[in-house]
């Protein structure tokens, strides 16, 4: 019997995030750590989820920001990967977030979607916003990426 082995190396980045996050045996990823769930996978846009818990409290009692933050850096990142072709890759340079409201830590979900804005040959741009389940704005940022073409 042969045993069927996927090269992930050979996949673009939409194809790889698709293939990436269904499968059993899937490489680490953040999101497992924070329970993101993923919501959408299309070219340039990405969403992704998580309920807020009592252990992502910051010393007020509200959601840490850190959260928000990793769910941006998150979907910015994975929306400039959906865009790029086998064997590209890419690393986050730069990321800025704004803070515009608390979330509590009561199980509440956080929607977080990710937009590429620019993509060219050595550097990406993106935004992405954070909302909660009544659709408020929670955190919002934007992001550069810089590319990595050949050898990685």
């Amino acid at each position: 019997m042969s045993e069927t082995t996927i090269d992930l190396a050979q996949m673009s980045g939409l194809e790889l995030l698709r293939t990436a996050m269904t499968m059993d045996d899937r490489p680490p990823f953040i999101g497992d750590l924070l329970g993101m769930e993923v919501d959408l996978l299309e070219q340039g846009k990405v969403v992704f989820g998580l309920r807020t818990r009592p252990d992502f409290a910051n010393p007020l009692g509200s959601t840490h920001g850190g959260i928000c933050a990793t769910l941006l850096d998150s979907v910015m990142g994975c929306a400039v990967h959906s865009t790029l072709e086998a064997g590209v890759g890419y690393t986050t340079l730069e990321l800025k977030v704004n803070y515009i409201r608390s979330a509590p830590t009561n199980g509440q979900r956080l929607t977080a979607t990710g937009t590429t804005i620019h993509v060219g040959r050595t550097t990406a741009t993106a935004e992405g916003r954070v909302v909660d389940e009544q659709g408020r704005l929670v955190a919002h940022g934007t992001t550069t990426c810089v590319i990595f073409r050949g050898n990685r």
